[in-house]
Formats: C-alpha cells, structure tokens, sequence
C-alpha cells in the first residue's frame, strides 16, 4: 500500500483525532495506574528533590505510558475508527 493511499485511509477530522488522543491516553493512565501509584508515593512531600529522587518512579511511569501512546497506537485507533464508519456507511445504503 502507497503512503498516499495509506494516509487518506487513516485521515480523520481534527476532532475525531482530538478525542482519539484523549481516549488514548485515559486508557494509557489506566494500564499504568500502578507505576502512577509508585510515582505519587515516592513525590509524596517532595518538592525540587522530586526530580533525582524519584527518577527511576518517573522513568519506569514513563516507559508504561509511551507502550500505549505513540503514533503507532494512535494510527491503529484511526483504522479502526474508520473501519467502523466504513462499516455504518455499509449499512446505511
């Protein structure tokens, strides 16, 4: 498949892309929660020491995060986001 063809298959509106980031991330929080946890505790009562003495918390939260938003995610959600509307078009006619 073309980088063109490819990418008029997975554009969507701006919106629909804002709302697939958000519904991305809040999955993304949701599949890390334990590593937020740790993070939190460890930032518990910290201020600027925060960053040297939590930064294997905010690394391993990080890592976590980045395994489910990146472009790749967000690409996979738009195919399916438009394999669905492809889908009520169908259906319609």
């Amino acid at each position: 498949m073309g980088y063109v063809q490819e990418a008029r298959e997975n554009h969507v509106k701006k919106k629909v892309e804002e709302a697939l980031r958000s519904k991305m991330k809040q999955k993304a929080l949701k599949e890390c929660e334990h590593y937020t946890s740790i993070y939190a505790q460890c930032a518990a009562g910290r201020t600027l020491s925060v960053v040297w003495q939590c930064r294997k918390q905010a690394k391993e939260l990080n890592n976590c995060l980045h395994l489910y938003t990146n472009d790749a995610v967000l690409e996979e959600m738009k195919r399916e986001y438009m394999h669905q509307e492809d889908g009520k078009r169908t259906a319609k006619v």
